[in-house]
């Protein structure tokens, strides 16, 4: 997968990566242009030195109280999982796809882009387009100057059909047509 992810990057290639795939396309980037060499999940690697990706360490349950544990915890109930609204910035490729700068995307999974790493990753053209309302999450990556390469940290899937496809899914399906050309 990472290999699949820097050639698309390398060659303008439409890159569309959903939950593990945008992960991917962060160890990639993290890898070989921040050169983070070994930069990794803590999923796959708990005792990497550039954990780009890892477990949500802290979160709030019904009630509001706040809940935390550790990678030695308990995983049960511990996924982000539903509608989760997403903030999504206006000079940006999904902005101009959802025409709107508010969404609500479902979510399933339990890792997350690593807040450490978010300004290395904008100041090198990978943009962080999409977050959480508190602005805590990364949801969506774009790289800057790349025709079509977008990571989501959700599940467009979850809410798209055959006769109403999602706007993430119709712009991939365009921009690889006219890669084809």
């Amino acid at each position: 997968m990472i290999i699949a992810c820097e050639y698309a990057r390398l060659k303008n290639k439409p890159y569309f990566g959903i939950c593990l795939g945008m992960q991917i396309a962060l160890i990639e980037f993290a890898r070989n242009m921040l050169g983070l060499k070994g930069a990794n999940s803590t999923e796959f690697d708990l005792k990497t030195n550039y954990p780009v990706v890892a477990l949500i360490t802290e979160w709030k349950d019904k009630t509001g109280k706040t809940e935390r544990r550790t990678a030695d915890s308990d995983l049960g109930g511990t996924m982000r999982l539903g509608g989760q609204t997403c903030i999504l910035k206006k000079n940006s490729n999904v902005f101009k796809m959802y025409k709107k700068n508010k969404i609500i995307e479902r979510h399933r999974h339990r890792y997350e882009v690593n807040p450490e790493f978010r300004e290395g990753f904008n100041t090198k053209g990978m943009n962080i387009v999409g977050t959480s309302v508190d602005d805590m999450l990364v949801e969506m990556i774009e790289i800057k100057n790349h025709p079509w390469f977008l990571g989501c940290q959700f599940h467009p899937e979850f809410t798209s059909n055959p006769r109403d496809g999602h706007p993430i899914f119709n712009s991939f399906i365009s921009s690889t047509i006219k890669t084809k050309k």
